[in-house]
């Protein structure tokens, strides 16, 4: 198997993708340290030119003040320019991997949708890449400035006094070591943070969608319980992160305090003794000098504990976006033909399907449905019903047998082709965040707006659309929750009518709508599934006595099929279930 690149690496290769910026980021920050590298030598040169005269040259200092006025306002405006050119990589390349992570998501097969918490994958999206890109801003930041700030100041305190320079240069080292120990040991507590904030994501996603429940059933306080829990292990795993990490700073300036203190006495005994340095004597005004490079050398040390809790916090978040778009995708049929339609006779032979090893569900499968025919399909829960519909869809492939489409197997055609002959309607409904209009038209997008209306009158939805403050251009919040239950399905239904596929899927279609208004519905499924393959899965089995086939599936296989009156003479399960609901 080959290995993955290193989440570094791959941060690298998004990076890369924005190579003026980069360019930019590194030719200011150049500019701005090189700037505030000039200011201790004027400070300096000041210093001496005050001693040396024995008086104040006011005439000089003047000059020395104007050159460091000039010398700082160039640094600060290209500090400006860099953390300019850093937002802009930052900002790039968070928007790019939010923009794969979330094409991702449609490239992943239905298996991993339903073994993984929603909220979790929407923490990786949304939570981690923002504190990946603060993470990343922040070293950008400082890594440019940071690594030309100590390569500057190396080269003047070599210029200034070669003999102090290597004394520096030799004893600082020792904070890097002492910074890579710690961070080597808190990159786990920072993985250990991420994940419990996408646990807790994920919870939060699920107790505000099913408040309603909560309350009926109060169970609040058992949420409470169980989120506070959560909570708690984040802090615990936060606080470890941040307390080990913290150790660096104080490590680090522990190391260059000691390393200042040498560099003073040095330096206050050479100029004390008058040594040369170059042939010129030492004086306090070099010690200044120097003594501001020591400073802004050490800086980059001391700012390390920051650095690095950022980039551990932001690289263990990195690396859980890309656990994501590393998932194993859907087979891809880019290069498969599409489905023609001729007839819509769907076969089912030998099919065999589960969704773990473990535990079979359906096996050695054969149904047939012919043009125009409605096949219901009814059963206990958990015996295979929507399992028949996620085959169907394709939503899942079959372990083995095939599943045949006008004599096609679905499998060596594009899945998108396949749906698109589809028309469903399911149980749980869903709208999303825009008008009615927007939710209507997904079924046909190119459609006009009287055959939109059309379609709402033949599902009964025109009626209470007209009543909304503004008709269809009334905009719904998220899953429609300002609409009943009944009034979303309708909704879905209308998407179905006005598409007008040559096969059905109805789920429970009209499960919340009222019986009267079911009825009506119903003369229009009458009049739509005319000529269509029509799979019907249904509970209420009032619904299906006029289906040309009842299929009873009982732990994954098709106990009985026939008509309602011929399945009712068998009394066998079908009638078993029929009695018990009108019992």
């Amino acid at each position: 198997m080959k290995k993955k690149p290193s989440t570094l690496r791959r941060v690298l290769r998004y990076v890369g993708k924005y190579p003026l910026s980069l360019f930019g980021s590194l030719f200011f920050a150049l500019v701005s340290v090189g700037a505030m590298l000039f200011v201790p030598v004027f400070f300096g040169d000041a210093i001496d030119c005050i001693i040396d005269v024995g008086r104040v040259d006011f005439a000089t200092l003047s000059l020395v003040f104007i050159k460091i006025a000039v010398a700082v306002g160039i640094s600060a405006l290209a500090q400006w320019l860099t953390g300019i050119c850093n937002n802009r990589i930052s900002c790039n390349v968070v928007r790019d991997l939010r923009k794969d992570a979330f094409a991702k998501i449609r490239k992943l097969p239905l298996r991993y949708v339903d073994t993984h918490a929603h909220g979790e994958t929407v923490s990786r999206i949304v939570a981690d890449a923002e504190q990946f890109s603060d993470g990343l801003l922040m070293g950008f930041t400082q890594f440019f400035t940071g690594v030309i700030t100590i390569l500057g100041t190396i080269g003047f305190m070599l210029a200034t006094n070669w003999k102090i320079g290597l004394v520096v240069i030799f004893l600082t080292p020792l904070s890097i070591f002492v910074a890579r120990f710690v961070a080597t040991h808190t990159h786990k507590f920072f993985v250990e943070q991420a994940k419990t904030r996408g646990e807790q994501t994920a919870f939060t996603e699920e107790a505000i969608a099913g408040l309603k429940t909560t309350q009926a059933f109060a169970r609040e306080e058992e949420n409470e319980e169980k989120f506070d829990e959560i909570n708690g292990r984040l802090k615990k795993a936060s606080m470890n992160a941040t307390f080990y990490s913290s150790l660096v700073n104080p490590s680090t300036r522990f190391i260059n305090n000691i390393v200042y203190a040498v560099v003073a006495l040095i330096g206050a005994l050479d100029v004390a003794n008058g040594n040369m340095v170059a042939g010129v004597a030492f004086t306090v005004g070099g010690l200044t000098k120097f003594l501001s490079y020591t400073n802004q050398y050490t800086k980059p040390f001391n700012e390390v504990s920051g650095v690095i809790t950022e980039l551990k916090s932001a690289f263990a978040c990195a690396s859980r976006i890309f656990e994501l778009i590393d998932e194993e995708e859907e087979s891809s049929d880019e290069n498969k033909p599409t489905l023609t339609l001729t007839e819509g006779n769907v076969h089912f032979e030998n099919v065999s399907f589960s969704y773990s090893k473990e535990r079979k569900l359906i096996e050695n499968l054969s149904i047939s449905a012919k043009k125009g025919q409605r096949i219901a399909i009814v059963g206990r829960t958990g015996s295979g019903k929507t399992t028949l519909i996620n085959l169907l869809m394709r939503f899942y492939d079959v372990d083995a047998g095939v599943v045949l489409v006008d004599g096609t197997d679905i499998r060596t055609v594009t899945r998108r082709s396949l749906r698109e002959h589809y028309g469903m309607v399911l149980q749980e409904t869903w709208l999303k965040s825009g008008t009615v209009r927007e939710n209507i038209k997904m079924g046909k997008p190119d459609c006009t707006d009287e055959e939109m209306i059309q379609a709402s009158k033949a599902t009964h939805a025109h009626s209470f659309i007209k009543r909304m403050e503004k008709g269809y251009d009334t905009v719904l919040s998220e899953d429609g929750g300002n609409l009943s239950e009944g009034q979303k399905q309708l909704l879905c239904i209308t998407r179905v009518m006005l598409a007008l596929p040559p096969m059905l899927i109805l789920d429970e279609a009209t499960s919340s709508i009222d019986t009267r208004t079911e009825r009506k519905i119903n003369d229009a499924f009458e009049k739509l599934m005319q000529g269509r393959t029509t799979f019907i899965v249904a509970h209420r089995l009032s619904t299906i006595v006029h289906a040309d086939c009842i299929l009873v599936m009982e732990n994954g296989h098709v106990v009985e099929q026939g008509k309602h009156t011929e399945l009712l003479k068998a009394k066998g399960a079908y009638a078993e279930l029929y009695n018990k609901q009108f019992a």
